[in-house]
Order: C-alpha cells, then structure tokens, then sequence
C-alpha cells in the first residue's frame, strides 16, 4: 500500500477550543509539527492552517481545517485537490468517543461512527477511503451529554492519557508514511495502555 503525503487533524479552530476532547486530531498534527520542526501557517484557499514536514523520509504536508469541526471537508477536499493527492495517502487524525482515553487506533475506511469532520469529508468525498487515526477521548455515559463532552476540557488525567496516546501514535507512524500499515496497526493496538 502506499504511503502517506497529507497527515489532517481534525478540530474546532480558536483559543477557547485549543484543548478540547474534540480537538486531539489538532493536538497530534501540532506535536507532529513540533517534533520535525514545521511551522504552521494559514492557507486561505485551502481553507484551513498548513505545514510542511520532511519526517520518515518523505514529505508531508499537515493540515488543519479552519472550517469548525462540521465543514472539515471543505478543507480536506480543497487540499488534495491543490496538492494532487489521493484520499488513500491521507490520514485523518480525530477524538473518538468510542475508545478509552490512551488510546489510539488506526483504521482504514468504514464509516464515520457520528463524527462530523468525518462525516463532511466522506460527504464531499463521496466515500471514506482514507486512513484514520482515533484518539480516544472516552463517553460520558449518555448521548444527551456528548456535545458538552466532546467541546470539554478533559480532566488531568485524561489530559496525560491524551497526550499518551498521541506519542504512542508519533511512535508508529513512521512505519504508516512509508506505506507498512499492518506493522504500524500491529504495534499501536498492542501498545501497553
């Protein structure tokens, strides 16, 4: 399979969202950035804020969509279009309220499981072949308190078990930009929580 060339992470531009459950796809590209050195800045016709990385070997283009969580796609479409990439060489970085926090998972294709940058790009895209990195941010218990949830600051110690999460996935994805995906799914879903 081939690598990746566009890493996007999903959140809510704006300070007041800057740590926010819904908002681990910004914190992993930005711990990306931070770890090869890229800086980010704004694209206007990309609609969103971007980096360039070399990392593993290859260059990467990062993304963050400046559209709010529910518009991502508009973002995501517009870039692999300018840069002429496939949705296949993409992966999408997102909180996911089905997975404990310290937790993160790789998944290619399948649905959108009611996450809504998710849910605009298969939209636009007209399907959800692309890669995807979940970051679990755990459930509140009740549908009625997910929105309040997800827009959340997690306590400290969901924080640290966010963050842990992410550095697992950093760990990994040297092998999922040079195209070893199985190896990268391999080492991540049995990373000791």
């Amino acid at each position: 399979m081939e690598g990746l060339r566009l890493i996007v992470g999903l959140g809510n531009p704006g300070r007041e969202y800057a740590r926010t459950r819904h908002n681990a796809g910004f914190r992993f590209v930005d711990a990306l950035a931070g770890k090869a050195g890229g800086r980010f800045g704004i694209e206007g016709k990309l609609f969103g804020e971007t980096a360039k990385i070399d990392f593993a070997g290859q260059a990467l283009w990062l993304l963050k969509p400046a559209t709010f969580m529910n518009l991502s796609g508009k973002s995501v479409a517009a870039a692999l279009r300018y840069w002429k990439i496939e949705p296949e060489q993409a992966l999408l970085a997102h909180d996911e309220l089905d997975l404990p926090p310290g937790t993160a998972r790789l998944k290619f294709d399948g649905g959108h499981g009611g996450q809504n940058g998710l849910r605009d790009t298969m939209k636009l895209l007209g399907h959800g072949r692309f890669h995807r990195l979940r970051i679990g941010i755990g459930h509140p218990g009740h549908k009625d308190r997910v929105t309040s949830w997800v827009l959340g600051r997690p306590g400290v110690e969901d924080d640290i078990l966010i963050d842990r999460a992410v550095d697992d996935a950093l760990d990994v994805l040297p092998l999922a930009v040079r195209g070893d995906f199985s190896e990268a799914m391999k080492r991540l879903h049995t990373a000791k929580p």
